[in-house]
């Protein structure tokens, strides 16, 4: 069976909304920002969260970010966010989400790489919360408190249940 796609992307390529698999219980992952990963092209990390998917009975899997600027290193984020790119990040979040119980928190201790990474993920989790989802991590935090990336954490982690309201309080 081929897998259908899922891939929302600026024009130019320079941000990436949305790419997953298409099915009916798909795990939603957040990381902080995507790299260059594309259907028929995945990288590492998306690799690892499609193994997290199938070992913890998902059918499908999707990638959204807190930020949807390309870079291969979160160092390369815009020192400020584009409000563009924000506003259509959250649209296409709010389409995704819509009916998804599972989302898993995935973005390690990049979270701190920019000042307004903290401040997106607020409104997403505004957003979030409106579509009754519950937030799951992949095992205990990192010692900053935060959910680890995918690339350190073994296939066989497990999901945990991710207080997201008492991590956004303490940030």
């Amino acid at each position: 069976m081929t897998e259908r796609w899922i891939y929302e992307h600026t024009a130019d390529g320079s941000a990436r909304f949305v790419l997953g698999t298409v099915g009916t219980n798909p795990l939603v992952c957040f990381g902080i920002n995507p790299s260059t990963a594309r259907p028929g092209g995945l990288d590492n990390t998306v690799t690892q969260v499609a193994k997290f998917a199938a070992t913890n009975g998902f059918d499908s899997w999707i990638m959204l970010n807190v930020y949807p600027q390309i870079s291969t290193d979160p160092k390369g984020l815009h020192l400020q966010h584009r409000p563009d790119l924000k506003a259509e990040n959250e649209r296409q979040i709010a389409q995704i989400v819509q009916g998804r119980a599972t989302l898993l928190a995935a973005w390690g201790n990049n979270i701190d790489r920019r000042p307004y990474l903290r401040e997106l993920l607020g409104d997403i989790v505004g957003v979030t919360t409106a579509a009754g989802t519950q937030w799951v991590s992949l095992g205990e935090l990192t010692k900053a408190g935060n959910p680890w990336h995918p690339l350190y954490r073994s296939g066989r982690t497990p999901l945990v249940s991710f207080n997201m309201a008492r991590y956004m309080a303490v940030q």
